[in-house]
Order: C-alpha cells, then sequence, then structure tokens
C-alpha cells in the first residue's frame, strides 16, 4: 500500500463498513462513469490515493466529509448530493443522533436529511473554513443551534447567535465561520448542485 494511501486511510478512520450508514461509495462510482472518469483522474483532480478512491467505491473505507468534499469537487458535484444518491428514497425517514449518515464520527458534519429529496439538511459542529466561499442555485437557510457565527454576504459580516437565522436567496455568494466553540449550525437547502468558490 502507498503512503498516500496509508495517509488517507489513517485520516478517516479505519474504514470498516457500517452496515447501518448509507453506502456512499455505489453513489461515488455512478458520478465517476457517468463523467467518463477513471480512478487515476479523480485521485489528479481530489489528491486521494487511487487504492483509497477504490476502497470507498466498494465500500470497504468510509471517507471524512473532508475527503468526500474532495470527491465531490473533483466528480464537479457537492457531498450531499453524493450522500443523497446513495440512499433510497423514504416517504418517513428518522435520523438518529447518533447517525453520521455514512460519515466518520466526529468529522463536525452530520446530514440531518438522507435519500433523494427536495430538500437536504445538515448541522455544522465546530469551525467551518472561512475561506471557502458558496454559491447555491437555490434558497439556503442557516439556523443558529447554539453558539455564534458570522455570515459573510454581498459585502457585509452579519454575526448570528444563538436562534437567529439568516435566509440567503440563490445566487448570493457567501462564506461563515464560527465564532464561538462547539458552535452548532444547521443548513437547510432545496436540493441542488452548490458552486465552492476559490476564496
Amino acid at each position: 500500500m502507498s503512503k498516500g494511501a496509508v495517509a488517507d486511510r489513517n485520516d478517516d478512520g479505519n474504514g470498516e463498513n457500517d452496515q447501518r450508514t448509507p453506502r456512499v461509495g455505489a453513489a461515488v462510482r455512478r458520478r465517476r462513469r457517468a463523467l467518463d472518469l477513471t480512478l487515476a483522474a479523480v485521485t489528479e483532480r481530489s489528491g486521494l490515493s487511487v487504492p483509497f478512491l477504490s476502497q470507498i467505491e466498494n465500500d470497504r473505507a468510509r471517507p471524512s466529509m473532508r475527503s468526500l468534499q474532495r470527491i465531490a469537487d473533483a466528480l464537479d458535484t457537492t457531498a450531499v448530493q453524493l450522500l443523497a444518491a446513495s440512499d433510497a428514497t423514504r416517504t418517513v425517514d428518522v435520523v438518529r443522533a447518533g447517525d453520521a449518515g455514512g460519515l466518520v464520527a466526529g468529522s463536525g458534519v452530520r446530514p440531518l436529511t438522507r435519500g433523494t429529496h427536495q430538500v437536504h439538511a445538515l448541522e455544522f459542529t465546530g469551525e467551518e473554513n472561512a475561506g471557502r466561499e458558496f454559491r447555491h442555485r437555490n434558497d439556503e437557510l442557516m439556523y443558529v443551534a447554539d453558539g455564534a457565527i458570522e455570515v459573510e454576504a454581498e459585502g457585509r459580516v452579519h454575526r448570528l447567535g444563538r436562534g437567529d437565522s439568516v435566509l440567503l436567496s440563490g445566487g448570493v455568494r457567501h462564506r461563515w465561520h464560527a465564532v464561538e466553540p462547539d458552535s452548532r449550525v444547521v443548513v437547510v437547502a432545496v436540493a441542488d448542485h452548490v458552486e465552492i468558490l476559490e476564496p
């Protein structure tokens, strides 16, 4: 196994497949093949090793949210879309507090919805990368469950505390970060592609 593969595996946990969580591998493989990309091409785009990507596609490893986002970027999609595509649509679906949604527990990001629904929701705990700027095609709601965050949008910085929320219309460029330890933010958006812009 290459040094890159070892580093990937160590960053993402023990690689054991959890039968209780969605199988992200099939969704990653379907998306890669739809784009007619080889594993080597995804490696070049994502910086992750071929062995590690192969383990993910074959459900022998579960990626961290950071690694899944790198894969999603390489496949011109989002981590949320890959997670949604990994699970069948359910009319009633309870997501338990301890359910990492196919991600490594403790990654700081937890999907609150599963399957191919019109609405996606994520819970962020801790710091968010303030250097990344996002632009969604559809509206997005951010709700601060604990702590405080700052949201930069359209040239203004908005500080939000516990219980505050902000609605960002589709197309608005924005970035955000936590300003208090262990801040918890719920982000709800209409399912669509998100564009991650360079800082």
